[in-house]
């Protein structure tokens, strides 16, 4: 009984849920009024603030263009970096082509991406055309040219370097400066700067035009083999025959030298106090010739003093012809001494005169 009167309970109450809900869906729909009075005040929103114009000078931007020109851009950069990373994938399984050149073409992908993306942002964001474009960048080239012409320089250096390929990344560079060299391997080349880690792990930042204005030595560029001069000064006794001999068994066993082309000897000149050798050899790791002419340098010296041959030091000869040099030492110091001495006392006596 009482089952029974819960299940027309459960029915009275649906009955009246679907009457009310058929009753808010007709008072809806009806005619269409209140839909339409929705969509035309989100669309008059829509028109009088999120879509309306501002007019500056000859460009007219509103909120909606900004936004969908952030948009733009931002989806340029994120498919500017997906594709790089796909295509450096790609690049490194293939060993056979140069990692300067992979870089070089990674670079300029990313820069031919993000310029598209950042003129296509500004057409939409700004609602210009590429005449209106042309006079903005015209206006810009201007400005660069009296104030940021350095900037432009280290840029156009940039890609300079990234077409002409005269310092690639990897190379191992010597740069000279007013306060020294600096000395690196180039990690990476920039828009405006490049990267050169030093052999001491400290990354040097480089302005491009440097690179490309001033002389600076690539020991990477052509050949990957380098000769490392050794100069070495030794004393006028001694033989130069076992000298030179020694000096060619100075690299033996030193790491990173080549065996070929074999070490040679020359003698360069007679010095104001030595004999003037150098001692040349070559190898496969440029960036490492400090290392190579440290250990070479070590093995000089022991090899020198098992053969005694002696290193000089700088020496310097005086000749006097037709006359003499008269050195005063402590003897004539105490030689006036003592005739100062005898001067007083003969004076302190006292002096008696006779008269006939």
């Amino acid at each position: 009984m009482f089952t029974g009167m819960r299940d027309i309970s459960a029915a009275m109450m649906i009955a009246v849920g679907v009457r009310r809900f058929n009753a808010g869906a007709a008072l809806w729909f009806q005619g269409g009024e209140p839909l339409k009075h929705g969509w035309a005040y989100i669309v008059d929103f829509w028109n009088t603030y999120i879509d309306r114009l501002f007019l500056i000078g000859s460009f007219s931007i509103s909120l909606a263009s900004l936004v969908f020109g952030f948009i733009i851009f931002l989806a340029t950069l994120l498919v500017s970096k997906w594709l790089r990373s796909f295509l450096q994938k790609r690049l490194e399984n293939r060993p056979h082509i140069d990692p300067g050149l992979r870089y070089t073409f990674l670079r300029l992908t990313h820069y031919l991406i993000i310029t598209a993306g950042a003129l296509t942002a500004f057409t939409i964001a700004f609602n210009a055309d590429l005449t209106k474009l042309t006079v903005l960048l015209g206006a810009v080239s201007l400005g660069i040219g009296f104030g940021l012409q350095y900037i432009a320089g280290d840029i156009a250096s940039g890609f300079i370097l990234l077409f002409e390929r005269p310092v690639r990344v990897g190379d191992f560079i010597t740069i000279n400066e007013a306060k020294g060299e600096t000395q690196g391997k180039v990690q990476s080349i920039n828009l405006r700067t490049t990267t050169v880690l030093t052999n001491d792990r400290i990354a040097v930042i480089v302005p491009n035009s440097k690179l490309v204005n001033q002389t600076l030595v690539n020991w990477s560029y052509g050949d990957r083999r380098a000769r490392i001069p050794i100069p070495v000064g030794v004393s006028y006794d001694s033989d130069v025959d076992l000298v030179t001999k020694t000096l060619l068994r100075a690299p033996e066993g030193v790491t990173n030298v080549l065996q070929e082309p074999k070490p040679t000897v020359q003698f360069l000149n007679f010095g104001d106090s030595a004999l003037n050798f150098r001692l040349l050899v070559w190898t496969d790791k440029p960036r490492l010739h400090p290392q190579i002419k440290s250990a070479i340098n070590y093995r000089i010296s022991q090899l020198f003093r098992e053969a005694n041959i002696e290193i000089p030091y700088p020496q310097r000869e005086f000749r006097l012809r037709g006359g003499a040099l008269q050195i005063e030492g402590v003897g004539d110091a105490a030689h006036d001494g003592e005739t100062a001495a005898e001067d007083d006392e003969l004076h302190s006596k006292p002096h008696y005169e006779q008269h006939p």
